[in-house]
């Protein structure tokens, strides 16, 4: 063998070989998976640890290689807007012309300079190596000399380069600094009513990372029960509610793995809990779920029919999230029945039921902690497309609870026109129907409003942003 050096090394300059990170592989094949495949980083991220796990063996990839893979996906989506602003500064063509394989190793890369702990010597090397293996050497270097750009300024001082002054564009610049949509930043801002403080609250609470909170099924778990997890905390609202503080997995809970506790959002069961103690004349036997996929709050409204003797019957359009909501009732300790069924042509007799939930499709943007790729995928035509449907779906529900019932309208969006303005034009044409006070529903939750409706605040109350109209059908 020959004792010549390899013509491609410099003197000085040992040729290294780029190492393959296990934890930024994985946050890159999670990244392209959301842009490719317009999968949600919750359902992704899963699969790819456990393969990870088996790969690498539990010794190598321990709890801290996950949460940081965690951080860096979700981080890396929370603050693409905010990235791109500054990659856009650091490189001489527009960022559509940029590979996106190649703008996902520079967001990965920039996440770690400006948003995590991460030294910046190491924040760049590892983004390189990460470039050279998944991109080649020529594409490598062009993230190399961004980086170096990027590592030049941390975050605030990047904020005051890219960010237009509040006081010349106030979306704009809350839409930078917060990495949010500007059409996102104008909705939330409406359905706030004003004031710099709040809109700025709410879009930082956006970007935190939520904690997991559990439900206990009433009849089947108790709080005390989940409460003696580690690192756990009572909810703050709801009786049934703990908080796992300091993330921890769902699935290695004893009553989550048997189907008596669940994961909920601490909003999700408020909604539910307020239909449920909504006051009632009459019967009380029969509930519905009109659009009950996932299964989340069917689980929680079953468990309660269950304690009053009454029944609930859970609809939910598509099959394959009919058969997930079944998979969340399974094991009820009342009635209850599941069916595959359109919500806005129901195989239900009008007048059946006492008490109705109809938790509409919506677009999301009350659940912008837990999905983030959501800000970004949608768009303002969106509304038009959900709002004939919201609409026909509270027409059924209107028509489907008995005289003196009531009915929950729900949506994870705090968008007016997904909220208020739905309820105000359905109502026009229900005049033998009534809004009802929501507020004293939720007893101990603060900064309600001025009702009758309810909308839940991230930024306030810790939940998704749930809103809630409570309508007693009179005629």
């Amino acid at each position: 063998m020959s004792d010549q050096p390899h013509r491609s090394r410099k003197p000085g300059k040992p040729y290294r070989r780029p190492q393959k990170d296990p934890v930024r592989m994985l946050a890159f094949e999670a990244l392209r998976a959301v842009d490719e495949r317009d999968a949600y980083a919750n359902l992704v991220l899963p699969p790819l640890l456990r393969k990870a796990r088996e790969k690498e063996g539990p010794d190598k990839f321990d709890g801290r290689d996950a949460a940081l893979a965690t951080e860096l996906v979700y981080g890396t989506l929370r603050r693409q807007g905010t990235y791109d602003a500054v990659i856009s500064a650091c490189v001489d063509r527009p960022l559509r012309e940029v590979d996106p394989p190649v703008l996902d190793v520079l967001s990965l890369g920039v996440h770690q300079l400006l948003g995590t702990r991460i030294p910046t010597h190491a924040a760049v090397s590892a983004s390189v190596d990460l470039a050279r293996v998944v991109l080649g050497d020529g594409r490598a270097k062009f993230v190399n000399a961004v980086l170096r750009k990027v590592a030049a300024h941390d975050l605030d001082e990047w904020l005051d380069k890219v960010a237009p002054p509040y006081d010349d564009d106030p979306e704009d610049h809350l839409a930078v600094v917060h990495s949010h949509p500007r059409w996102v930043v104008s909705a939330l801002w409406d359905s706030l009513g004003g004031g710099r403080a709040g809109i700025e609250e709410l879009l930082a609470a956006d970007n935190e990372r939520p904690e997991v909170t559990l439900v206990a099924r009433p009849g089947r778990a108790t709080t005390e029960e989940l409460l003696r997890e580690e690192a756990s905390a009572a909810g703050r609202w709801s009786p049934y509610a703990v908080r796992l503080t300091e993330g921890g997995e769902p699935g290695a809970i004893d009553a989550v793995r048997d189907g008596r506790a669940g994961v909920q959002d601490e909003g999700s069961q408020l909604v539910a809990l307020a239909l449920a103690n909504a006051p009632l004349d009459g019967s009380d036997a029969l509930w519905l779920d009109g659009c009950a996929g996932p299964g989340g709050k069917a689980a929680l409204l079953a468990a309660l029919a269950a304690g009053r003797g009454a029944a609930l019957l859970a609809s939910e359009k598509q099959p394959h999230r009919a058969g997930l909501v079944a998979k969340a009732l399974a094991g009820n300790p009342g009635p209850y029945q599941v069916i595959a069924a359109d919500g806005t042509r129901p195989p239900w007799r009008p007048g059946t039921f006492d008490r109705v939930l109809m938790d509409v499709p919506c677009t999301g943007l009350g659940a912008l902690r837990r999905r983030p790729e959501a800000r970004w995928r949608r768009r303002p035509e969106d509304l038009d497309g959900f709002g004939p449907l919201q609409r026909g779906l509270l027409r059924t529900a209107l028509e489907s609870v008995r005289v003196g019932g009531v009915v929950g309208y729900a949506t994870c969006s705090p968008h007016l026109a997904e909220t208020r303005a739905v309820v105000s034009d359905v109502l026009k044409q229900y005049p033998q129907a009534e809004l009802i006070d929501a507020r004293p529903l939720l007893p101990g939750v603060p900064e309600l409003g001025d009702g009758p409706d309810v909308q839940l605040w991230p930024h306030l109350h810790g939940t998704d942003a749930m809103y809630l109209a409570l309508i007693r059908k009179t005629g």
